[in-house]
């Protein structure tokens, strides 16, 4: 497998700078960048790119509806002529309530603007023209202005990557896309995502060896399992934030996808008291297990049993989430994981 970080700066920026420099020093194949609702990914990734040399470069992910789709090509083709072609193009819908709360953009038909999205960024990337007629998208508008194409080289090697947790747009990412960057993954449940990735794949007269599976998680190594026990527990209310917070109680694609993987005895009602403001008491009901199944948290022997069934299910590239309160803990951490990941054999 190979392995992959992803940073976000909204906070403490010279560190997670620094992070992702030092991460390229130990081996790291792939850094992506977040930007969710705090610092964008592009600015990141041109520092990035002038900061490193080898390391492949990813925004994970440009959300769309923040940008147009040619503003989204503009920044990828320059951050991959910035970075010399290590630039990969990470996309995402996000949820209304960042789209709409913050953006105050519509969150409508979030499918169809994905897949007229990839067309006309598709477009830009080959250097034509660009014209679109669709439901979500139409370039140019009608009236006098014609169609354009930018002034810049063109270059259709931009792998793109989906951020996809429903089946609809699991199964698009299957069809159109390069790569998957999914969360929220349990081995044991994977048909939950592979079978709407594999329609689409089917669908497009392609295979699983045309889409690189990216499944990412917090990496916490421990010597004993009292200590791990300890961090697992402080992890669960970020859990239930992700299962009761992240997104609206009409719509959010992590309490359903936790649902679809084996949870719906509990996930509703973590949303309701989350939605309702009873934060301990949505993460009074999330379990050890629920942690342990979704992340890569435990002694050595059992992070390595996980990687290889994460493997074994699918997963080409693992994105690293290491724990730690200091750079030097991550990047231990992340050095621990690596080369558990190397011995994978």
């Amino acid at each position: 497998m190979r392995t992959a970080t992803s940073i976000e700066v909204s906070r403490n920026s010279r560190q997670a700078l620094e992070f992702a420099i030092e991460a390229e020093k130990l081996g790291l194949d792939v850094c992506w960048v977040a930007e969710a609702w705090g610092s964008d990914a592009p600015s990141v990734l041109g520092y990035l790119a002038a900061r490193t040399s080898r390391i492949r470069l990813g925004s994970g992910i440009i959300q769309l509806g923040t940008r147009s789709p040619v503003a989204i090509a503009q920044a990828a083709l320059t951050l991959a002529e910035l970075s010399q072609g290590r630039f990969l193009l990470g996309l995402g819908v996000s949820g209304p309530q960042v789209i709409e709360g913050l953006h105050g953009v519509p969150f409508d038909r979030p499918l169809t603007r994905m897949r007229e999205s990839i067309e006309v960024i598709r477009q830009a990337f080959a250097g034509e023209k660009i014209r679109f007629s669709g439901t979500a998208v139409r370039i140019p508008l009608p009236g006098p202005a014609r169609p354009m194409r930018l002034s810049m080289p063109p270059s259709g090697g931009i792998p793109i990557y989906l951020a996809a947790l429903s089946p609809r747009m699991l199964q698009l990412t299957g069809e159109t896309a390069d790569g998957w960057l999914g969360t929220s993954f349990i081995p044991e449940g994977a048909d939950a995502y592979f079978r709407h990735l594999d329609s689409g794949l089917a669908a497009a007269g392609r295979t699983r060896a045309d889409l690189d599976v990216c499944q990412g998680a917090e990496v916490a190594i421990f010597d004993d399992e009292d200590a791990m026990r300890g961090h697992v527990a402080s992890r669960k209310r970020e859990l239930a934030f992700s299962i009761g917070g992240m997104g609206t109680a009409e719509t959010n694609f992590y309490n359903a996808a936790y649902s679809r993987q084996g949870w719906s005895d509990v996930t509703g009602e973590i949303l309701r008291r989350w939605q309702a403001g009873d934060r301990d008491g949505a993460a009074a009901l999330v379990t050890d297990d629920m942690v342990l199944a979704t992340t890569l948290i435990g002694t050595t022997g059992m992070v390595a049993a996980r990687l290889r069934a994460w493997r074994d299910a699918g997963v080409n590239t693992v994105r690293l989430y290491p724990a730690g309160q200091t750079l030097a803990d991550r990047l231990t951490t992340l050095g621990l994981a690596m080369d558990v990941v190397a011995g994978l054999g």
